[in-house]
């Protein structure tokens, strides 16, 4: 088992920045995947950014507000996002994918375990 942990949401006002931090434990593999998705109600859950084990990084319409990246000293990973927009508020989550990726895969369901969301908000 796997346990993925997120942490870092909150409230925040149009144009901050926030850090989102992922912390995953347990029977991890040399080489995983580990990424972000966002979901809003009534909406599929929407790739944000997924790094490999190789730290090949991919981000989806976030333009180049956001960054991913990783503390293997501490097995965190984090999502920099900077330049908030109400649009970004969504319950955003961290997902763990078990073995050799080149490139994280954008759909959610290829993903093998997940956290329970932090949510952020952004007001205008």
């Amino acid at each position: 088992q796997v346990q993925v942990v997120e942490s870092g949401g909150g409230s925040v006002w149009n144009g901050a920045s926030l850090r989102l931090s992922c912390t995953v434990s347990g029977n991890t593999f040399s080489w995983y995947t580990l990424a972000w998705f966002r979901q809003t109600a009534g909406v599929e859950r929407e790739f944000v950014a997924g790094l490999t084990w190789s730290d090949d990084r991919t981000y989806g319409a976030v333009e180049d507000r956001f960054t991913i990246f990783r503390d293997n000293a501490k097995n965190t990973m984090y999502l920099q996002m900077t330049s908030l927009k109400p649009e970004d508020a969504a319950l955003y989550y961290c997902t763990y994918k078990q073995g050799y990726m080149e490139k994280a895969p954008l759909t959610a369901g290829e993903y093998d375990y997940w956290g329970q969301g932090t949510q952020v908000t952004v007001s205008s």
